[in-house]
């Protein structure tokens, strides 16, 4: 079950609890001062708290528990008890951050109850936090792959800018990973435990995405049935990634320059303004100085976007990384207890040949296909996509299959030293994992499912009030209903 310090100047009422907390199967670290208890939060990390109020009859030391408590780098939660109960007490512990408060005398159901209602929510808070760091810990070391120079100048910009408020701007073809490069800036700054908030402003008419940047007033226009927090809002003390920035209306462009400039957005219909702390980092996949000659995108806004500027480079600039790529994608594809894939050195020269104008996302879906599709683990050059081998005029047949490509190892394969984008590249394990087991889920269906019961679990709590779930997840009731959905948005 649970650790519970349990602090009380009577002694009485410490027996009395402590062997009420015991009957559930608790484990109690008793305390009848203030030191002792701030003795036994050090030297027990208890997962829950419940203390008198008044551990000195003349002195609400129990404030005192509260902060110390909240201060701790898992802080457990708190329930006040207190004799001398009234409103302002109970208003000045929650302020202190006590999880609820329990006016003496109470019946024992209802101390069971809120140690309950305090150790579920200890425990959905426990989770988050996990999930949160897998997320952090995904983006950034599983996913950003390259040992070539220009990858590697772009993992020394990442490193140096992360931990910036500084405005960014990421350019690319389609399919070279802007994506995952902004995620990388925003989960390696201080900034990390907040929202990471994306969108594509191509894929949205401009009345639309308006609205989803902004936010809109109830009535502002035919279909506004209520309130709506726009996505400025929403990553208010993150940071908001607006792909395809250069499809941006005239309108919407002067509208995101103003927020650069002053820090503040006006949802539509509305006349009040909201200041946000955000940090933008856009992206686009063609020189954004080309539409300024042509007139569809303002110069003012360029360069407020243009602070730091990232450029990531083509498959066919890095060729050297594509072994190591096609490592990383069969190593994911590998089924625990089954061979480990290999290639032909056919199949291999093949795709170094390639130009791939799909870049990094063209090679992955078309190592995918190979993998699911293949008879044997040895990948040949008939088992690339058809599509492929036509346009480049080549025969499977031409593959004799008999020579194999060595592929990258962790032996052959060394991060350089430093900090997580100094330099570092991510290696691609090929062949079974170290545990055996279930086949494993990629991590961004792992962590959907783990969200989904998470958020399930916060409704049951609040007894299906999503307000409610919403505010015990530290989310906004818009984000709540996203997650519902099905939408991998942050948040």
């Amino acid at each position: 079950m649970a650790k519970v310090l349990l602090a009380d100047d009577e002694l009485t009422m410490v027996q009395m609890v402590g062997d009420l907390l015991r009957a559930e199967g608790h484990e109690v670290i008793p305390c009848t001062t203030l030191t002792a208890a701030v003795d036994g939060l050090q030297a027990h990390h208890p997962d829950l708290v419940l203390t008198d109020l008044y551990l000195d009859r003349h002195n609400p030391q129990g404030l005192e528990l509260v902060r110390k408590a909240r201060a701790l780098p898992q802080p457990p939660v708190t329930i006040v008890l207190t004799g001398y109960g009234s409103v302002e007490t109970a208003v000045e512990a929650m302020r202190h951050g006590a999880f609820d408060y329990l006016e003496k005398p109470f019946k024992v159901d209802e101390l069971r109850l809120c140690i309950q209602r305090g150790l579920t929510h200890s425990a959905a808070l426990s989770e988050t936090t996990f999930l949160r760091r897998e997320v952090k810990r995904q983006y950034r070391f599983s996913q950003i792959i390259g040992n070539a120079p220009p990858m590697q100048e772009v993992f020394r910009l990442i490193d140096r800018v992360a931990n910036t408020d500084s405005t960014a701007l990421v350019l690319g073809e389609s399919g070279t990973g802007k994506e995952l490069v902004a995620r990388a800036l925003h989960f390696n700054s201080r900034r990390q435990n907040a929202t990471f908030v994306p969108i594509n402003c191509s894929a949205l008419p401009e009345a639309l995405l308006e609205s989803e940047l902004f936010g809109h007033r109830r009535g502002a226009f035919t279909g506004a049935i209520a309130d709506k927090k726009g996505l400025f809002q929403e990553a208010d003390g993150g940071t908001i990634f607006l792909d395809e920035v250069g499809a941006m209306s005239p309108l919407l462009q002067s509208r995101l320059l103003r927020v650069l400039q002053e820090k503040e957005v006006r949802r539509v219909g509305d006349n009040v303004p909201s200041f946000v702390d955000v940090r933008v980092i856009a992206a686009a996949n063609e020189p954004l100085e080309q539409r300024i000659q042509q007139g569809t995108f303002r110069e003012d806004l360029y360069y407020r976007l243009n602070v730091i500027q990232i450029q990531l480079p083509a498959l066919r600039e890095r060729k050297e990384d594509i072994p190591l790529l096609v490592a990383h994608f069969l190593g994911r594809r590998h089924r625990p207890g089954a061979a480990p894939f290999q290639i032909t050195r056919a199949a291999m020269d093949f795709l170094l040949r390639w130009n791939w104008p799909g870049n990094v996302r063209e090679l992955e879906n078309a190592i995918e296909r190979a993998a699911v599709l293949a008879e044997s683990p040895t990948l040949r050059l008939g088992d690339l996509p058809p599509s492929l081998l036509a346009k480049a005029g080549v025969h499977p047949a031409s593959d004799p299959g008999e020579e194999l490509y060595p592929l990258p190892t962790p032996e052959t394969t060394t991060p350089a030293p430093g900090p997580a984008f100094a330099g570092g590249t991510t290696t691609a394990t090929v062949g079974p994992p170290a545990k055996s087991g279930d086949a494993l889920k990629p991590l961004r269906h792992f962590l959907r499912e783990q969200e989904q019961a998470h958020l399930a679990r916060a409704l049951e709590v609040a007894h299906g009030d999503k307000e409610q779930a919403a505010l015990l997840l530290g989310v906004s009731l818009a984000t709540l209903y996203r997650k519902l959905a099905g939408d991998d948005r942050e948040g």
